[in-house]
């Protein structure tokens, strides 16, 4: 599907995400050329994913090199254009998984994200805004898991009511509990 028209269909379920849906259908118009490339410094679609077991009672995350905290699977397009092919492909290489599938091939939310400023590969990134398209897909949780030592230290299934304020921040808190109300739906 068109990655233009796939975020046109989505229908937001607040005024976050219509605000969000709006500024990046703004942002799409403004920077077609470089809006799936990291060229554009500012802000760029990343697509993510939140996995879930099969009983939906458990997530996945990982922990974040940069980030420094346990967060969901995602990365940048890098020009590909198929969005939940993204958040499949990072989700099989930051966690190690074969075997991760959607729980549903449409978005599940859109969020801008800010990204501090930081260091990778010996190179400063100017803080910019990941404009955040996410999916829920589904994994065994007794798949083998594996480290991707370049961007996490740990990758681990939390039970869903553990993702609570006692170990993620209030705005992930706000993020994943959107997306644990969809897988349950």
């Amino acid at each position: 599907m068109n990655y233009i028209k796939e975020i046109k269909n989505y229908i937001p379920i607040n005024q976050q995400e219509e605000q969000d849906k709006k500024v990046l259908m703004d942002y799409i118009k403004t920077f077609p050329h470089n809006i799936l490339i990291r060229d554009n410094e500012f802000a760029h679609i990343t697509s993510s994913g939140f996995i879930v077991n099969q009983s939906i009672d458990k997530a996945l995350m990982i922990h974040h090199n940069i980030m420094d905290t346990w967060a969901w699977t995602g990365g940048h397009m890098d020009g590909e254009k198929d969005m939940l092919h993204v958040a499949v492909k990072e989700a099989q290489e930051e966690a190690g998984l074969s075997d991760v599938t959607p729980l549903s091939d449409k978005i599940a939310s859109i969020d801008i994200l800010t990204v501090e400023g930081h260091i990778k590969n010996g190179s400063y990134i100017s803080s910019h805004v990941h404009l955040s398209i996410a999916y829920l897909l589904v994994a065994d949780e007794k798949a083998t898991l594996s480290i991707k030592e370049d961007e996490n230290s740990d990758v681990r299934w939390f039970d869903l009511k553990d993702i609570n304020l006692e170990t993620f921040s209030k705005h992930d808190v706000y993020l994943y509990q959107k997306l644990i109300d969809k897988a349950k739906l």
